[in-house]
């Protein structure tokens, strides 16, 4: 049986004063969940310096938004998954739809990615998801089918074995609109049978997170579907009583 995960996305937000802070309180309150609630922060590269330091012992794992394709060399402004290794991550985000849209990811760099992540034992969250424009075009499962491929085709099914994926549909990213259950579930069913066509057994044990606008008042809903098995924060991570009242959701 699969289990579930939260895992917030701080964004391009925090500070060291209100990063402490934030952090102190998820903590008291993680205290009780069950241990197949898996909680993790993926935190801008200032500060996971900071946010290794406090989640030291703790049960929440830490997590960076982002990594380069390259192992090092001459890539000023990059960070290298070994990098990361150095801070403990265990988690790293890849393809987030705001690094496809605003800096031009392709598909083909989020595999390079993935991979990445992969060869320095990093757990990458595979982001996928459609814009506006798409869903309205009937094109939702199209657009996801192309994501979830290249990665496919580039470390093959196996590399699925430890990883995440995160459904984030574009147009409920920061919007307040969010998909209902049933269309979530659509999609969720979708990229997990996509993936049964190479290995059911690797298919079935993956964690599909919903990344669009999880609150606390839908989280439940969202989190009783049969293929959605948790999700990735963005902001209602930035409030404690908010994230944690979704972590406890998903238990």
């Amino acid at each position: 049986m699969r289990g579930k995960h939260v895992i917030a996305n701080w964004k391009m937000h925090g500070g060291l004063e209100t990063n402490a802070a934030l952090l102190h309180d998820v903590l008291a309150g993680v205290t009780g969940l069950p241990e197949a609630v898996g909680v993790a922060v993926c935190v801008p590269f200032p500060y996971l310096t900071q946010a290794q330091a406090l989640l030291r012992g703790s049960r929440v794992a830490l997590g960076a938004q982002n990594l380069s394709e390259h192992p090092q060399g001459a890539f000023t402004g990059e960070v290298a998954a070994s990098m990361l290794n150095d801070f403990a991550c265990r988690y790293v985000l890849v393809g987030h739809s705001e690094r496809r849209g605003l800096y031009g990811e392709t598909n083909a760099l989020v595999a390079k990615k993935f991979a990445a992540a992969l060869a320095k034992n990093l757990s990458p969250i595979l982001c996928v998801g459609e814009t506006l424009e798409e869903r309205d075009a009937g094109r939702t499962l199209d657009v996801v089918s192309a994501q979830i491929d290249a990665v496919l085709d580039h470390v093959g099914i196996a590399g699925f074995s430890g990883a995440l994926v995160a459904y984030e549909p574009v147009w409920a990213i920061g919007t307040g609109r969010t998909a209902t259950s049933a269309q979530a579930q659509e999609v969720h069913a979708s990229i997990r049978a996509r993936l049964a066509c190479a290995d059911a057994g690797v298919a079935e044990k993956l964690e599909i997170l919903y990344g669009g606008s999880v609150k606390p008042s839908n989280a439940s809903e969202l989190f009783s579907m049969k293929d959605i098995d948790g999700g990735l924060i963005g902001g209602a991570s930035l409030h404690a009583a908010d994230f944690l009242a979704i972590c406890r959701a998903a238990a």
